[in-house]
């Protein structure tokens, strides 16, 4: 029976060899000819700034920034850049007028993530100016640290504080000055924390820390409780520690949440085979990433063991028919392979990544996957892809966009 979620891998496994044709040579030309696609097409009235990071023109402007770091790309650099602040500046002046407070606050669908973008374009431009949109990201802290300040759930990646937390240290990592103050993240932490414990005690949850985002109590990357604990673990040191005990069962009792590899998008469901869902968002390819971070932190084999095995379900099911992109497509499964060739330098890894990338210029791939509507976005459509291609090229420095785990 044809699965209506993935196509069939009928690539071979790796043999010792990679493959060859997926270079600087041809890849630098492809990554060129997208974003030139990607240009003519992205909106950029102040109107069109909705979606955030997420699937707004400010990803875009995210795409470009990555490219230009990447050293393959160094006679692109200050052309790609320049238009990055083009785009990056209308989104922050959308948001700057923004009346939602909460919704500055939030990272990948508002403006936090905007002003770290920002941030991060003027300073790859040598602007002394970068310091306007960071000091903007820097004072919603305030925004986000009183327990529930968002009524939908105020702890999840997209519009949360564990978003805000991930976004201090993407911004950590790419310019190299700690963004928030200690008593400024251990305020946003024990908030997570305590937030956590109430829900679970409230609801009487089995795991000791757990969240809702309108009313479900979703486990993945894009709403759930793996993120969540991701960006604790990514702050461990500024937890008490009895926090610090919660949190790190908390990653315990999710690990023991697995079914068959993967996970259930919320809590207490079960996985029907024919409604599996394998996407960055919901199931093993984003949850690996905690597991991941648990790993480089304490390094258990069993948090390998379960990323690894996350990596095989992917490479059985992880060519989506929901399009390119890195939420809930191609591009977001084979990021598990870089993030596990990282993890282990087995060059398997790399070959694997490899494959899903040539399955996107596949006849196949074009005739079969499902149309979406943000086609230029950074989660849902060609953006991301970019991304991909580039980390493909420098997979020691891996890693999907905007979820740091290295740091």
């Amino acid at each position: 029976m044809e699965n209506a979620r993935c196509f069939a891998n009928r690539f071979t496994d790796y043999k010792g060899a990679l493959l060859v044709g997926q270079g600087v040579e041809t890849v630098v030309p492809t990554v060129n000819a997208f974003i030139d696609t990607i240009l003519k097409n992205v909106p950029l009235g102040p109107s069109d700034c909705d979606g955030g990071l997420y699937d707004g023109p400010a990803g875009a402007a995210y795409m470009l920034y990555h490219v230009s770091e990447c050293a393959f790309f160094t006679y692109y650099r200050d052309a790609y850049l320049k238009i990055a602040k083009q785009i990056i500046d209308v989104s922050m002046a959308y948001v700057d007028g923004e009346k939602d407070k909460n919704m500055k606050a939030a990272f990948l669908l508002g403006g936090a993530g905007i002003y770290a973008v920002a941030a991060m374009v003027y300073k790859a431009l040598g602007l002394a100016d970068f310091v306007k949109p960071l000091t903007k990201f820097r004072s919603l802290w305030e925004v986000c640290s009183p327990i529930n300040f968002l009524e939908c759930g105020s702890d999840e990646l997209f519009v949360g504080r564990a978003g805000y937390l991930c976004g201090a240290l993407v911004l950590k990592q790419k310019l190299g000055i700690e963004i928030l103050s200690k008593d400024q993240i251990q305020a946003i932490c024990g908030a997570v924390v305590e937030s956590g414990k109430q829900y679970a005690l409230r609801k009487r949850k089995p795991s000791p820390l757990m969240y809702s985002y309108y009313g479900t109590e979703y486990l993945g990357a894009a709403h759930g409780l793996s993120s969540v604990l991701q960006m604790l673990l990514c702050y461990q040191d500024m937890l008490t520690e009895g926090d610090r005990d919660l949190v790190w069962q908390s990653v315990d009792f999710l690990m023991n949440q697995e079914q068959n590899c993967n996970w259930p998008a919320e809590l207490g469901s079960v996985i029907e085979r024919e409604n599996e869902l394998i996407h960055w968002c919901h199931g093993a390819p984003g949850v690996a990433y905690l597991f991941a971070k648990a790993y480089l932190i304490n390094k258990k084999p069993q948090y390998l063991d379960t990323c690894i095995r996350s990596g095989e379900l992917v490479w059985q099911k992880g060519l989506l028919k929901k399009g390119p992109g890195i939420c809930h497509g191609v591009s977001g499964s084979a990021y598990v392979f870089l993030l596990l060739y990282r993890l282990t330098g087995n060059s398997k890894y790399i070959y694997r990544a490899q494959r899903f990338a040539e399955f996107l210029f596949t006849e196949e791939f074009k005739v079969g996957s499902c149309s979406i509507t943000s086609v230029y976005s950074l989660f849902e459509g060609l953006s991301g892809t970019v991304c991909f291609l580039v980390d493909l090229l420098q997979p020691d420095q891996s890693e999907f966009p905007l979820f740091s785990v290295f740091v």
